[in-house]
């Protein structure tokens, strides 16, 4: 039989080699979109405790950040770091997965590759530590002077 092209994608095609269905434009590739997203994330809390671990911090950050009086600004930079800091995470966990399947065994570039992306996750956790710290040291010295 050989190789031939696809009709429409043009893309090359192998002996038993099904085409990749062309991509979709319309709504419901944004629906599927959505799906595989929640599917990751769904993923994340039964499989990565850390994700899991910061997850309950921002159930308990974020209504930390409403009750305590703190500008707009300040509320969205608390709580836009604890989402970047998941997102970081998943990324995180993205690369780990990935190196895990494509090198089981022992590499030092394996390695360097989950330290990096462990080393982007303790970067946003300082970030969020010292936006809380300097959130709210001035509360707590108006509440000391008091």
């Amino acid at each position: 039989m050989g190789l031939s092209y696809h009709k429409v994608t043009g893309e090359l095609m192998g002996e038993g080699k099904s085409p990749r269905p062309p991509k979709r434009s319309d709504f419901k590739r944004v629906l599927r979109a959505f799906c595989y997203s929640l599917n990751g994330i769904r993923n994340a809390l039964r499989n990565e405790a850390a994700f899991r671990q910061e997850v309950a911090m921002g159930i308990v950050l974020i209504p930390l950040s409403i009750l305590l009086p703190f500008e707009l600004t300040q509320r969205l930079l608390l709580n836009g770091l604890w989402l970047i800091l998941l997102s970081v995470e998943l990324l995180n966990s993205a690369i780990e997965a990935v190196v895990d399947l494509a090198s089981p065994e022992y590499h030092e570039l394996a390695k360097r590759a989950k330290d990096m992306g462990s080393a982007a996750v303790l970067m946003v956790l300082t970030a969020l530590g010292v936006a809380w710290f300097f959130s709210l040291c001035p509360l707590m010295i108006d509440w000391l002077g008091k």
